[in-house]
């Protein structure tokens, strides 16, 4: 089976098992990878307003493409249709494949730096590595940091009660667990 890389041990020869080997274990070689979806679906995606946050692959061959609109929202059709593509281009007979087109969702934290460029303006949640959370606007992003403006209350002098004060902090991305919007309900 072209699909199957089997592993061996050697028999002793103590045994009186002369060059015989044994199956070990076996493994499945998925003839789909990720760099080939991503290389074969990129054009579709990028022709529908949209970007590619994630490409994963279980053991089982469930694939499950996780894409962005580069400026409002993933539709359903954009899901629909994508998913019609990728059957056209992988043989879901000969691969054996389960296939989910999904959109980030708005309560997924951010995985490319296009994600935080979209959010630049927006109100965000910031869990920063020491437990610490932060919730401000996003005010700028790249691949190396992120600047947030958030109010703490404090203390001012002269004044008893603590009043908001407005902090403007850029943190490195190895600081930062995760960035994600932040759903607030009135």
């Amino acid at each position: 089976m072209k699909n199957f890389h089997y592993f061996y041990i050697p028999l002793h020869r103590e045994l009186g098992y002369r060059g015989r080997q044994v199956p070990l274990f076996c493994v499945y070689n998925h003839s789909m990878g990720i760099s080939e979806i991503y290389d074969a679906m990129e054009g579709e995606i990028v022709a529908r307003g949209c970007f590619i946050v994630d490409i994963s692959i279980s053991k089982d061959n469930d694939i499950e493409i996780t894409i962005e609109s580069e400026e409002s929202s993933v539709e359903l059709e954009d899901c629909v249709e994508l998913s019609r593509i990728f059957g056209e281009k992988f043989d879901r007979d000969k691969e054996d494949y389960s296939l989910t087109v999904t959109s980030a969702g708005l309560d997924q934290p951010f995985r490319t730096v296009k994600q935080y460029v979209k959010a630049i303006g927006k109100k965000v949640e910031a869990a920063l590595k020491g437990g610490r959370k932060l919730v401000g606007v996003l005010s700028t992003a790249d691949s190396t940091s992120v600047t947030l403006e958030y109010s703490v209350l404090e203390k001012t002098e002269g004044s008893k009660k603590k009043t908001p004060v407005l902090h403007r902090d850029t943190f490195p991305m190895e600081e930062v667990n995760y960035v994600k919007y932040f759903i607030e309900f009135d």
